[in-house]
């Protein structure tokens, strides 16, 4: 499956329009739209907003994975283990 497949599939199952996309991650709808179609790839930074908005990994949205549902997040911390 290809990365703009997964990004609008993932997209209509959370109820979200291509608008919604941008005022969630800030990125024009247009440009959106092209990252869809795969006429434009995101940037490291964009991935990390679209995989925020969806609720989803980045290794998800990049293919690596089938697994939907976005890892536990830690918050690093200066301390050593």
């Amino acid at each position: 499956m290809d990365i703009g497949k997964r990004l609008r599939e993932l997209r209509r199952e959370r109820g979200y329009t291509q608008l919604k996309m941008q005022m969630l991650t800030g990125i024009d709808q247009s440009d959106y739209s092209k990252i869809e179609r795969g006429h434009r790839y995101y940037t490291f930074e964009q991935c990390i907003k679209i995989a925020s908005a969806l609720d989803t990994s980045m290794d998800y949205l990049a293919g690596l994975t089938d697994e939907k549902a976005p890892y536990i997040r830690r918050i690093a911390t200066n301390e050593t283990e």
